[in-house]
């Protein structure tokens, strides 16, 4: 019998009403949700909406941080026949005004004064946002009321109402807007239906064994699909429980605290983590450098033998003991059976790095048109530097010009008021058109080369795919991010920003002492000959036409505020160029 989105939690409630659903910390404690007490605080969310007045197929905006509200508003607003619609907390007032419109948003739920300033900023252009909820603090705002005042709301709307809205709904109606995170535009509204999520949950956990006595831990942004799927819609599928961190600043802690078995992290995440290990290493004496080194030759030994269906080395017991235990244990990954990565390319020197340490990291690749996930890597069937394989059920092939489709009952309905758009990449047989440059090994795995719309033609006509040549460019110690620039010139040239840490201990090395301000430290001359170095080594593992011959280093790094970084760490390849004109024609004068 084909399942609506809701049927999951009902399930749950069913299965083990009193298991832990949702776990918070509040005034330095751990709070516990219930499957029971979820489904329930859902339903009334729900039954609030319906005495709001809240019409079938209208938005919910969720402007918050994670936390359990976030789950109650989303599964509420889809029992009413709502949309619930994630926005990005660091976007700003015009920003959350175009997506609240565009999804034509009945109700916001905003986590705090801050948020709720930027609605009361647009407020004028939202004539169809009739209320707006307040999570944490208070506001004499009209139109503004509390997370209890709307809840309390839903107790005056009988059971009987909510379950005829239910009733209505097929699982091939559209039940979540997700918008894209605009690296090319204006983002577009995904329209995910209660098939998408419900079929894409249950063919990932089709591939693993977690379950109701396992934890996950929910950071990343969940106006992002990847972050959905992770954190809400596995465990409504398996009863996994989800913890909440604190913050993105608190996130080490509350690692160490959750131990989850399942934790998902974007390449970047997994960067900041790799470096924050290498510069804690480069501070232990010289005989635990020794071990550290001796232990991670025998890690990634053992990692690709895995791969491979192959023995271990003999050795491998001696350096968990020694090293890798100790480093999951102070990650806080001690417990985990699955680490995962997606929604970007991660670098073979991270993959590699951890895996050196006995933490294979399963790469997946997916897009939010694909529901998130679609193909997955699991322990017993990975490969370092691969996607994954497809998820059973849905196909992918490769057009001749090596752009990716994929088919299946995780593809999207369509973006939300464009027909136009969506006929350019849905074709009427289903193939979804990604926009991705890939090859399907005869493994099955999946390699994403790049995006086929950033491949620069040079001046002499050759294609180049930057993200190969960024990937070898970030694994340079002291480097954080890379962009390579040479669209219709005639050679390559690279914009590079600065990682403090391994900047400094690159100094240090060459006996000089790193300036505490950042661009003092970008502008350093020992700094500069130092990766004048690794980019000549970079170089020659390039075709000539691919190596970088002049690079620029940036006083500071990209980031959201700065608008070169979506906020799922995307390079703006478009808003670097333009910010950094100036730098970029210096490198062909």
């Amino acid at each position: 019998m084909a399942r609506i989105v809701p049927d999951l939690l009902e399930e749950r409630a069913a299965e083990h009403p009193e298991r832990p659903a949702l776990r918070v910390k509040r005034g330095g404690e751990w709070q516990t949700t219930t499957w029971r007490g979820y489904r329930d605080a859902a339903r009334r969310f729900g039954r609030a909406l319906l005495q709001l007045g809240v019409e079938p197929g209208k938005g919910v905006a969720i402007l918050s941080y994670n936390r359990p509200e976030w789950f109650v508003a989303d599964q509420g607003a889809i029992a009413a026949g709502a949309l619930p619609v994630g926005i990005y907390t660091n976007l700003t007032a015009e920003q959350i005004a175009y997506v609240a419109r565009h999804s034509e948003s009945r109700v916001a739920v905003v986590e705090n004064r801050e948020q709720l300033d930027k609605f009361l900023a647009v407020r004028g252009e939202l004539p169809e946002l009739a209320t707006l909820v307040l999570l944490d603090g208070a506001s004499d705002a009209p139109g503004v009321i509390g997370w209890e005042e709307l809840m309390a709301l839903g107790d005056g709307v009988p059971e009987a109402d909510l379950d005829e809205r239910l009733a209505a709904q097929r699982p091939d109606d559209t039940c979540t807007l997700i918008y894209t995170s605009g690296t090319t535009g204006a983002p577009k509204g995904v329209m995910l239906t209660h098939q998408n999520f419900v079929w894409t949950a249950a063919a990932v956990c089709g591939e693993f064994t977690l379950g109701a006595d396992d934890v996950v831990i929910s950071y990343l942004p969940l106006a992002h699909s990847a972050e959905q799927m992770v954190s809400l819609y596995i465990p409504l599928t398996r009863g996994l429980c989800t913890a909440f961190a604190e913050s993105l600043e608190k996130i080490g802690e509350n690692l160490r605290e959750v131990r989850p078995q399942l934790f998902f992290a974007v390449p970047r995440v997994w960067e900041k983590i790799q470096a924050a290990i290498v510069e804690a290493g480069a501070k232990n004496p010289p005989l635990k450098k020794k071990i550290a080194a001796w232990a991670r030759k025998v890690g990634l030994e053992s990692g690709y033998a895995d791969q491979r269906g192959e023995k271990r080395p003999w050795t491998y017991p001696i350096a968990d003991k020694l090293v890798f235990s100790k480093v999951r244990e102070r990650l806080g990954l001690d417990r985990a059976l699955i680490c995962a990565t997606g929604a970007a390319p991660i670098s073979l020197d991270t993959a590699e790095f951890f895996l050196s340490l006995g933490i294979p990291i399963m790469e997946c690749y997916g897009l939010t048109e694909t529901s998130a996930p679609a193909t997955v890597s699991v322990p017993g069937r990975y490969r370092t530097g691969a996607a994954g394989y497809v998820l059973p059920g849905s196909e992918i092939r490769a057009a001749p010009d090596g752009e990716l489709f994929i088919r299946g009952p995780h593809v999207f309905k369509g973006y939300s008021k464009e027909p136009a758009a969506t006929r350019e990449v849905l074709s009427d047989d289903g193939w979804f058109a990604t926009g991705d440059v890939g090859v399907v090994d005869e493994q099955g795995f999946v390699r994403i080369t790049d995006r086929k719309k950033e491949i620069l033609v040079t001046s002499g006509g050759k294609n180049v795919a930057p993200q190969a040549i960024e990937a070898k460019l970030k694994a340079i110690s002291g480097v954080e991010q890379a962009v390579v620039i040479g669209d219709r010139r005639n050679y390559l040239t690279a914009l590079l920003t600065v990682e403090p840490g391994q900047a400094a201990a690159a100094l240090a090395a060459a006996g000089e002492e790193a300036p505490s301000d950042p661009a003092a430290l970008a502008a350093h001359p020992a700094l500069r000959r130092h990766l004048e170095a690794e980019v000549e080594r970079v170089n020659a593992t390039l075709a000539r036409y691919e190596q970088i011959k002049r690079f620029a280093v940036l006083p500071g790094p990209f980031s959201v505020e700065g608008g070169e970084l979506t906020p799922t760490l995307k390079l703006k390849r478009r808003v670097i160029h333009d910010k950094h004109a100036g730098e970029i024609e210096a490198l062909y004068a």
